[in-house]
């Protein structure tokens, strides 16, 4: 059984960027792939504010920073990804575009690498059909803010061989994770709840019930939640809500999963969350949470 050594993370979005924080945080070799140069480079940036302020706050000693940005790198060629021993996708919510990139690694990858995937609602055994090593997926989904939260849910597909599940299971761990096992189901464990739920408030906004900051602060004071989910709406992006609610509704049909209309209205209208500075709130800069 091989030792995992060196991870790939394919997607520098808010996802991508905040595993592959995770990771070189454990030490491990991160290479982190995207199609476009700026995109890697603004996650290279975020990473480096995000551990700087890390030190800052006493998270990290000294030069802590630096020793593991050492760790990361970002490119554009595929074939980059040859030398690891896991690859992470944190891409679309696509069936099709998760099997062509899982098609094209499966040539370039060594026989032992393993295939995870972050996807919060689409079948795991399904992605593995596509991937040309079936029982080397495993499905591995962070919760968003990665480099904040510990949680990860790990579903096996129906072809996922119990080794490979293991391996993945111990390799979380050393990340200083906390994994919970999960069926191969819509939603998983969160998404389940929170897709709706963040539909509801969604249409809340909407409906003019409340203002987004005043729905905010009730959850935070009256719940106890560190974000309010319009907070989190924010991090999460409107074009990635949309997705999630598109491919959560086709798989259960349930009404509350449907994408709502001001989604796509502000989708529309480029108005996106912290990646485009204005969702629900309003930001003045790019940083990742926590930096």
């Amino acid at each position: 059984m091989s030792e995992i050594r060196t991870v790939g993370v394919v997607g520098s979005g808010t996802m991508g960027t905040g595993i592959a924080i995770v990771i070189a945080r454990a030490g491990f070799k991160t290479i982190v792939l995207d199609t476009r140069d700026d995109a890697l480079e603004q996650a290279r940036q975020q990473a480096i504010a995000f551990l700087e302020k890390s030190v800052a706050r006493g998270k990290l000693k000294e030069g802590q920073d630096v020793q593991i940005m050492q760790q990361w790198k970002g490119t554009t060629k595929l074939e980059d990804l040859a030398e690891c021993d896991l690859v992470i996708e944190a891409i679309y919510e696509d069936l099709t575009v998760k099997h062509d990139l899982f098609s094209k690694l499966d040539k370039v990858c060594l026989q032992h690498t393993i295939f995870a995937s972050n996807t919060s609602t689409i079948s795991i055994t399904e992605i593995a059909g596509g991937s040309g090593r079936p029982d080397k997926v495993v499905g591995m989904h962070f919760c968003l803010p990665a480099q904040l939260m510990k949680l990860v849910e790990m579903s096996p597909g129906l072809t996922t061989s119990e080794e490979t599940f293991d391996r993945l299971w111990k390799f979380s761990e050393a990340l200083g994770q906390k994994p919970v096992k999960t069926r191969d189901t819509p939603g998983f464990i969160l998404n389940y709840f929170l897709i709706p739920w963040h539909n509801d408030v969604i249409n809340m906004v909407d409906q003019g019930v409340a203002e987004p900051a005043d729905i905010d602060l009730a959850v935070k004071t009256a719940l106890g939640y560190p974000l309010g989910p319009l907070e989190l709406l924010d991090m999460v992006g409107m074009d990635t809500q949309k997705l999630l609610s598109e491919a959560m509704y086709g798989l259960t049909n349930e009404p509350r999963a449907a994408c709502p209309s001001l989604v796509k209205r502000m989708v529309g209208a480029g108005r996106l969350g912290r990646k485009t500075g204005r969702g629900f709130h309003t930001y003045q800069n790019d940083k990742i949470f926590g930096a």
